[in-house]
């Protein structure tokens, strides 16, 4: 079977181009004959179409990228699977998407989003995005590398870090966090909390709010926002380098950074709700925070990036959920249990490491793919 993965191509540091790039990793890895191309690039899809003549076409993507995973391969007579998140709900295309014989989706809450949309669930499988467990590894705290990094950080000798990844640092439960901190005061040993976010125009607004709060509750000097530009190969080793991965995020279709921490061997922290009720299991890998607030919006604006005229105004009825809120006295419970107990730290992440590697190996998910297309294969 011969089979073009569309996605951001070539990949930046992001989650959906990491997700589409390793699944083209794992094909190549397992024996399958895949060719990678930009979702966005027409003429580079449509070369492939011509001379590689793919007998899948598999996009990554969101409900939004309909036109460029589904519709375009299709009018070349194409066969296209789109492996989709969900930022929410789903507002557009749902026609296309309720019609496919065969669409995949990142966790089941995802599945359960589709469907409350109005998308059958019979032809939709659940396929977990692949972690490269080669590189995310538990790393010894005296590997030079880890040393380099906390230092680069400012994590002085004796502190324990703790660690935030995501576009900014708020959609991943960081002021959440930062409250639960403030309130353990002396119950715990000195810490730092790095959020990692990347740099852009709205992660610039998010961060000044983020930092305020930090100001606000009087941590300040032991919060840290690093908005640098880094390469995938740094990602591994600072993921490694924390001592606790924090990630109760308000809205999560998968959560690679979470199961990246436990493939570092790191316990998470997380929100008993959504993508993470798959990944994480409580108790053994994670400490699942309860949900204290879930927020519904009754519309949006939505404009062509999502099909529609500009300023598009869409009416849910009823309202939908947008996104959750942890409960932040689980977090300051769980953020001590984990700061105070070394023991219950390297026990969870050596559960959290066997769970990446048993069930979200990228080789893994890609030889699952195979085993989903195989029965369908026309």
């Amino acid at each position: 079977m011969k089979i073009l993965v569309l996605y951001h191509y070539p990949p930046a540091p992001g989650g959906l181009p990491t997700q589409g790039d390793l699944l083209y990793k794992g094909l190549l890895d397992i024996g399958v004959d895949a060719r990678a191309a930009n979702l966005r690039s027409d003429l580079e899809k449509e070369w492939y179409y011509r001379w590689f003549q793919p007998d899948v076409v598999l996009g990554v993507g969101f409900w939004g990228d309909v036109p460029d995973i589904v519709l375009h391969p299709r009018r070349f007579g194409l066969r296209a699977v789109p492996w989709l998140l969900a930022d929410g709900y789903v507002a557009n295309y749902r026609d296309v998407l309720d019609a496919m014989p065969l669409m995949l989706v990142t966790s089941d809450w995802v599945h359960e989003t589709f469907v409350r949309d109005g998308i059958r669930a019979e032809h939709t499988i659940t396929l977990p995005v692949g972690c490269d467990t080669d590189g995310f590894v538990p790393r010894d705290a005296d590997d030079p590398k880890i040393l380099a990094i906390r230092d680069a950080l400012g994590v002085l000798p004796g502190e324990l870090l703790i660690l935030t990844v995501g576009g900014d640092a708020a959609s991943k439960g960081a002021r959440e966090v930062m409250r639960a901190l403030a309130m353990l005061g002396d119950a715990v040993p000195p810490w730092r909390y790095v959020c990692k976010v990347w740099p852009q125009e709205r992660t610039d607004v998010q961060n000044k709010l983020d930092i305020e709060l930090a100001v606000a509750l009087g941590i300040q000097d032991r919060v840290c926002f690093q908005t640098h530009l880094v390469s995938r190969n740094l990602m591994p080793y600072l993921i490694a380098a924390c001592d606790v991965y924090a990630g109760p995020s308000r809205l999560e279709g998968f959560g690679m950074p979470q199961v990246e921490a436990g493939a570092c061997g790191k316990p998470v922290i997380g929100i008993r709700a959504m993508a993470m009720l798959d990944t994480l299991v409580h108790g053994e890998t994670a400490f699942l925070a309860g949900v204290a607030e879930t927020i519904r919006v009754a519309g949006a604006v939505l404009g062509p990036e999502a099909g529609f005229p500009p300023d598009h105004h869409i009416v849910f009825d009823p309202p939908r959920v947008a996104d959750y809120r942890a409960s932040v006295p689980d977090i300051a419970t769980f953020l001590q249990r984990l700061l105070t107990d070394p023991a219950l730290r390297q026990q969870m992440g050596e559960a959290g490491r066997r769970r990446a590697v048993e069930h979200f190996d990228y080789r893994h998910v890609a030889r699952r793919l195979m085993a989903i297309l195989a029965p369908t294969q026309t």
